[in-house]
């Protein structure tokens, strides 16, 4: 039962040391208090840093400082989407490969909300490991789905209680670029699928092929030797899909953005260097027409 210590599930741990770090940070963007208790708890990272203070170099550290800077930015910027989302008018809440993602304990949602949480079983199992042993409670109706993204997921998701006829904000962090591209084309047709007129949907790409300097920059090359994940390898290498055009003529509206708009906006946060590992991520926003953020 693949979970958080090999493969892709790896990525998940390594995005809860930079939120715990984050948390720390004097002038942190988001603030997570489960996430260093997820790292301590699996073997593989429990040596791994998870406050300021036990990263080697700080901020010029190219893993925990620069990369785990740009996840605490990613982590307030979508914060923000949801919850403007269900201010809106979004009443469910879809995490797209949720992994310790903890939005549901963690974030002041409205009454009446459902957050759904779709991962595979291995690792929600050890998220609920976790949380269990914290007796953490959410803060809204939370209802988690055990489900790989990649085949029927749709099917699980109804059978939980999902309602395609209410306004949903969903969100896909730092998943599309381990899919393949069958399996992200099919995911962008369900949630067009399932949503109603209001929802609204964030996700991440990478634009293009890195070139060979960027693959080889220091913060590749850190990840690897610091906490042995190879992301390039992760990644898939496949020819990526257009899924901002197929919302965009599916009727949604849509807005792509940079990581360092958000960092100049919130006064904090990754800017762009030479050969820059962060220069081809984009953050889409995504709205289907009934509701104006």
């Amino acid at each position: 039962m693949p979970g958080v210590e090999s493969g892709v599930g790896l990525t998940a741990l390594m995005v809860a040391a930079a939120r715990a770090i984050e948390t720390y940070r004097p002038d942190a963007l988001a603030g997570d208090a489960y996430a260093e208790h997820f790292v301590r708890a699996a073997e593989v990272s429990a040596a791994w840093p998870v406050r300021p203070a036990e990263v080697p170099d700080g901020d010029a550290n190219p893993l925990w400082g620069r990369l785990g800077r740009y996840f605490g930015l990613r982590t307030r910027v979508l914060d923000d989407f949801l919850i403007r989302s269900v201010h809106a008018g979004a009443r469910q809440v879809v995490l797209l490969g949720a992994g310790l993602d903890t939005r549901a304990f963690r974030l002041d949602w409205p009454p009446g909300l459902v957050v759904y949480e779709i991962d595979r079983e291995g690792v929600l199992a050890f998220k609920h490991r976790v949380l269990d042993d914290l007796a953490a409670a959410p803060a809204v109706t939370r209802r988690p789905i055990a489900a790989d993204l990649r085949e029927d997921w749709a099917r699980s998701l109804l059978n939980t209680g999902f309602d395609p006829a209410v306004p949903t904000s969903w969100l896909a962090e730092g998943l599309l670029l381990y899919l393949p591209p069958a399996a992200e084309r099919c995911l962008i047709d369900t949630v067009n699928r399932l949503s109603a007129e209001g929802s609204t949907l964030a996700f991440e790409v990478k634009l293009g092929v890195e070139s060979p300097e960027v693959r080889t920059g220091p913060v590749y090359l850190a990840t690897r030797q610091q906490i042995g994940i190879d992301l390039l390898a992760l990644f898939d290498r496949e020819p990526r899909p257009d899924s901002v055009g197929h919302l965009r003529e599916s009727g949604w509206s849509t807005a792509t953005r940079t990581p360092f708009d958000f960092t100049r906006h919130h006064g904090r946060g990754p800017l762009p260097e030479p050969n820059d590992a962060l220069a081809s991520n984009r953050w889409v926003f995504a709205n289907k027409p009934g509701m104006h953020l």
